[in-house]
């Protein structure tokens, strides 16, 4: 290899390491089309900044200067008047919390999936990273098994993938419906029960299938399943194909259609049942465990997974005390929120983003994400630790960040994205040229009109890039 592309490479990966605990590959339906090329972007050659001791992120480098106000307006000014739509935008320092760049902050705007981190923060700062959503059966009325859902969407029926197939690491441990069936029958046959009706239990949730601002075509597209708690392989009609969104239309009763067959293959007799609430206090014959709360968060973030989003923003409702609703989850998470002082700027519909009725502000998003950076919260940090690298992972892979006006952001420019027609926008964390932590939130269009991902990343390089 010759000796510049080896000296690329290594800062490269020194950069990665600050920047990278899980970044996933696949590409949310919501941002628009990509082909990858076999090259990664150029970095810009700079000194690694260290993460901090505890694996977060170091708040700035050692003796990293505060970049300066007017200076760095003078390089996002520009860009923010070129825009052909109005764009809302702010950077902030992460350490102080001080507003160094502001234009419309304070104006309310469609944030699509950036409403995730929203989510993704409330959920970790109620649930804490180490919470799992737990899927389980009982003995149900009339010989039967009640099928009881928590909430997990990614619960699988595939089988788990075999050692050194190439797929290890690539995701998190999914709850296992096979597991869970044999784990069932085993019990089931123990007391000499060999023939059962699967029924479901689904009372977790409650409310409409549907949030204020969704757009008819979102469930009948794919774009996720029916929010429910009880959920296979994310209802997906062909799992693991992503060329097949579909969805089926019923996902507890197809769940419990799967886990009769599944029963069947471990020697009980089984048909699926009905919708049923299970009985107090009866004996649990199994039970499988979602995901942490940190890697589900790290995947939705970034993978841009809106079944996950959806049902984490439940999970923030039912630990809140509030009905699982879209309605429910909604008031929590910005109950939450408020706590972590966060207490205006945000009204949201859903936890995905979905809802083109959901408004925050930029100055909001920035604030929510300078709460996550800060070594004062490392519970919260999978949510910084799940944005999508530029150029790298996730919703900001090839090409996004090989433009030469954007280049100088690949590898050191971390967010998430948002988007809906006529919407983009894209908020997350920078070390600028100087080593500083900043944070930003750049939000574009008002859902009429063409809009241009590609200059929110020339913003966010242009903060980044910034050693002023």
């Amino acid at each position: 290899m010759p000796e510049q592309a080896t000296r690329l490479l290594s800062i490269t990966l020194s950069l990665l390491i600050v920047f990278t605990a899980s970044a996933g590959v696949a590409v949310a339906k919501l941002t628009p089309a990509r082909h990858l090329s076999p090259q990664p972007p150029s970095v810009a050659g700079r000194e690694p900044v260290q993460a901090a001791a505890a694996g977060g992120l170091a708040p700035y480098a050692a003796g990293a200067p505060m970049p300066d106000p007017a200076t760095l307006a003078g390089r996002l000014t520009p860009l923010v008047r070129d825009a052909r739509t109005r764009i809302g935008a702010v950077v902030t320092d992460v350490e102080t919390r001080r507003t160094l760049f502001a234009a419309d902050a304070g104006r309310p705007a469609t944030p699509a999936s950036t409403t995730k981190l929203i989510t993704s923060v409330a959920a970790l700062a109620t649930l804490g990273p180490a919470h799992r959503i737990a899927t389980r059966t009982v003995r149900g009325a009339g010989g039967a098994v009640v099928l009881v859902g928590g909430g997990d969407p990614t619960v699988t029926a595939r089988p788990a993938p075999a050692p050194g197939d190439g797929t290890d690491g690539e995701r998190p441990v999914y709850a296992s419906l096979p597991d869970l069936a044999r784990q069932t029958a085993a019990a089931l046959k123990a007391s000499g029960v060999r023939e059962v009706r699967v029924d479901f239990d689904v009372s977790a949730y409650e409310g409409p299938r549907t949030a204020a601002g969704w757009k008819p075509n979102y469930l009948p597209d794919g774009e996720l399943a029916p929010p429910s708690a009880l959920t296979v392989d994310e209802g997906r009609v062909r799992p693991g194909d992503p060329t097949v969104p579909t969805r089926v239309a019923n996902p507890p009763a197809a769940a419990a259609a799967t886990f009769a067959r599944l029963l069947a293959r471990h020697g009980v007799k089984a048909e699926a049942g009905r919708r049923v609430t299970a009985p107090e206090g009866v004996a649990r014959l199994g039970a499988v465990q979602s995901p942490t709360a940190a890697e589900l968060v790290e995947h939705l973030m970034t993978e841009s997974d809106n079944d996950v989003a959806e049902a984490m923003a439940r999970q923030v409702a039912i630990k809140m005390g509030r009905p699982a609703s879209f309605d429910g989850a909604s008031r929590a998470v910005t109950e939450v929120l408020a706590g972590l002082g966060v207490r205006s700027g945000i009204q949201v519909n859903d936890g995905s983003g979905l809802s083109t009725a959901n408004r925050i502000t930029p100055a909001a998003l920035a604030q929510v994400i300078s709460v996550a950076a800060s070594a004062a919260r490392p519970e919260l940090r999978a949510a910084i630790t799940g944005m999508p690298v530029a150029g790298f992972s996730g919703t900001l892979n090839m090409p996004r960040y090989t433009a030469p006006s954007s280049r100088a952001g690949a590898g050191v420019v971390r967010a998430k994205t948002g988007t809906l027609a006529g919407v983009s926008t894209l908020a997350g964390v920078a070390y600028d040229a100087d080593g500083r932590l900043l944070a930003f939130a750049f939000m574009m269009g008002d859902g009429e009109g063409a809009v241009d991902p590609g200059h929110l990343d020339r913003l966010a390089a242009a903060a980044a890039s910034c050693g002023c």
